[in-house]
């Protein structure tokens, strides 16, 4: 493999000189500069990174810690990312803390000890010490989907209050006034969140939220089905189940299912976080979509303002009701709406 030596002696300058180029130091000739560049591709070299990050002191590299990979909503959430960061001369490592503290730490640690310029987080409780301690350090770290009240981090989030209550009174209106929800973790900002929605949502129809129909859940498919089936043995079961997330959601419909009951015709179901399969589900699965692509583009733009002197601004997107056909809804000759990706 070619060094920079090889590239002086092919562009008949010092190493001296090439390393200035390659740097884009501006000091050098155009004549210079052209004859480094063809003597770079006729040699095929390639600068080392981690000699120019002790140069530079930056690596033009993201770390990315998301809270589980195998959640639609954040693999759909890192691809994002990482186009984002590309177009801006960036490269991302990422992370899965599987919603495990002590694994956000691992991650953290690890992606600072390979010297990342900054630090993405979806954070998976209320505050991991690594974690904590890092954003108190001053590395350059922006929070996205969850946040953690306090500390004093951008936050890039989407906003589902609205949509929620937008769901709560097309449930309402469709006949159903035994609402449960399956809450994702309370250590979550989402978890509480979207429980705090649908209750005030409820309220402003006169319902209320009876403890028997709030059943905890960990963002995660096997807690979806525990709850629902826990719902399913009450006395007055509800008469439609709201999922905090997709995968719990998934959960529920296995449960529902595994009784050989069906969505909708015995129990209703709806989602937070739209995902591709729920337009392929018997019925389509009528969900709360976020901006996802939007708030990782967002995400890394407000991450590398911060890197790069400027102020990274904490952004709020709306989220929206996708009406499908799994809480009753009249069938229609159409085909359901698919969800909506957002384009760059």
């Amino acid at each position: 493999m070619a060094g920079i030596k090889d590239v002086a002696a092919a562009a008949g300058l010092s190493v001296a000189t090439v390393s200035r180029v390659l740097n884009g130091h501006p000091s050098v000739s155009e004549d210079a500069r052209r004859r480094v560049t063809d003597a770079v591709e006729r040699l095929g070299y390639r600068p080392n990174a981690v000699a120019r990050s002790l140069r530079t002191d930056q690596t033009r590299t993201l770390g990315l810690v998301i809270s589980d990979v195998m959640n639609p909503y954040f693999t759909e959430l890192a691809r994002s990312v990482e186009e984002e960061a590309r177009a801006l001369g960036y490269s991302v490592i990422i992370g899965n803390a599987d919603e495990r503290p002590d694994l956000q730490d691992h991650h953290v640690t690890t992606l600072l000890d390979r010297r990342i310029d900054g630090l993405l987080v979806s954070p998976t409780d209320g505050g991991s010490p690594g974690m904590l301690g890092a954003a108190r350090a001053g590395t350059p770290m922006v929070f996205v989907d969850r946040w953690i009240p306090g500390v004093d981090v951008p936050v890039v989030r989407s906003d589902g209050t609205a949509a929620v209550r937008e769901l709560v009174a097309h449930l309402y209106g469709l006949g159903h006034r035994r609402l449960a929800i399956i809450a994702g973790p309370a250590a979550t900002t989402t978890g509480r969140e979207r429980v705090d929605a649908f209750r005030e949502a409820l309220a402003a129809h006169g319902l209320e939220l009876p403890d028997a129909y709030i059943g905890q859940g960990d963002f995660q498919a096997g807690s979806g089905r525990r709850v629902t089936e826990g719902f399913l043995d009450l006395a007055e079961p509800p008469e439609a189940v709201f999922a905090a997330d997709n995968l719990m959601a998934l959960g529920a419909l296995d449960a529902i299912r595994a009784r050989g009951l069906r969505v909708p015709d015995d129990i209703g179901l709806a989602a937070f976080d739209d995902i591709p399969w729920f337009v392929h589900t018997d019925p389509p699965v009528t969900a709360i979509a976020q901006p996802t692509g939007e708030l990782g583009r967002a995400a890394v733009r407000a991450l590398v303002d911060r890197i790069e002197g400027r102020t990274g601004a904490s952004v709020t997107l709306p989220a929206r009701l996708v009406v499908r056909r799994s809480c009753g809804e009249p069938a229609s000759p159409e085909s359901p709406s698919p969800v909506r990706r957002s384009t760059p």
